[in-house]
């Protein structure tokens, strides 16, 4: 069975996201657990945790169907010190926040490595790969840091594949098997897909054939068995551009085949399946569109 919903707000207190959620019909939603441009954020009381859990409740959803999102600010990859502690405290208070609204997952970008590199250097390709692994192994670190200052605590942390927009990592299946091979407790790690990310970092979803050959990949290098979300996307930019630009569905590059194939795919059943298209006033639709695809 599928579970389709949106990234919703939580303006005014997280207990508001699941009441935004039941408003558009979703059956999942994914929501910043705190303000996703600040550092720093009040602590949940008891208040707004019970008020959070009785709406929820009042929702219908599952716990297991909603996929929180961390900051944007919090780089795992980062390769100067200090902001890379600043980023680790950050991602452990995510963690915790997740944590005690009873949440088990937490979405994040893997990282950036930030490092300048000419395009005209000879060795410019060897120079990216160079950067990229030294920065993938410093998420690794940083997520074994995490997991072990929250090891009593019963949330995966979720890494999402990119686009590989300016120096993201995260945009090849490999970079996302290359951090879960370093992970001392994969029992604590989980994937999160998102399609227009995939398409546009170079992994075609079109048609029947390219979906099956990019999924095949995903299974070979990561293993849907670490699938713990999608965000459900399409893409305003073409295949492989490397940019990060959503499109409702059926309005952009990819089209409507992939969603019909995701919504008929067994491997996408009871993991929260989110919207991150851009325009809010259409989501019901959307998720309504989607449901209706299934055969």
């Amino acid at each position: 069975m599928k579970f389709v919903g949106a990234h919703v707000s939580s303006s005014g207190g997280v207990f508001n996201a699941p009441l935004n959620a039941k408003e558009i019909g979703a059956k999942a939603f994914a929501l910043f657990t705190k303000n996703q441009r600040q550092w720093k954020s009040k602590e949940l009381d008891s208040k707004t945790i019970d008020k959070f859990n009785q709406n929820l409740e009042d929702s219908g959803i599952l716990a297991k169907h909603i996929l929180p999102h961390d900051s944007y600010l919090i780089n795992l990859g980062h390769l100067e010190e200090d902001k890379l502690i600043k980023s680790r405290d950050a991602f452990i208070d995510e963690i915790e926040r997740c944590h005690i609204l009873g949440l088990d997952r937490l979405n994040f970008h893997p990282g950036s490595h930030l490092v300048k590199i000419s395009k005209k250097a000879e060795d410019y390709e060897a120079q990216i790969k160079q950067a990229e692994d030294i920065s993938l192994d410093v998420v690794a670190i940083s997520m074994n840091l995490a997991i072990e200052a929250t090891k009593d605590l019963d949330v995966k942390l979720v890494i999402e594949n990119t686009a590989g927009q300016g120096s993201n990592l995260g945009y090849k299946f490999e970079h996302l098997a290359h951090i879960i091979d370093k992970i001392e407790d994969k029992s604590r790690v989980g994937v999160c897909l998102d399609t227009c990310h995939t398409f546009t970092s170079g992994y075609d979803l079109r048609t029947r054939e390219a979906y099956d050959k990019t999924m095949s990949e995903f299974d070979k290098l990561v293993g849907f068995e670490y699938l713990m979300g999608m965000h459900i996307n399409d893409s305003k930019v073409k295949l492989g551009s490397r940019v990060d630009r959503h499109h409702s569905l059926g309005e952009g590059e990819i089209g409507w085949d992939l969603f019909s194939f995701i919504m008929n795919d067994d491997r996408m059943d009871d993991i929260p399946l989110i919207l991150e298209t851009i325009n809010s006033d259409i989501w019901k639709q959307e998720i309504e569109a989607l449901y209706r695809l299934v055969k």
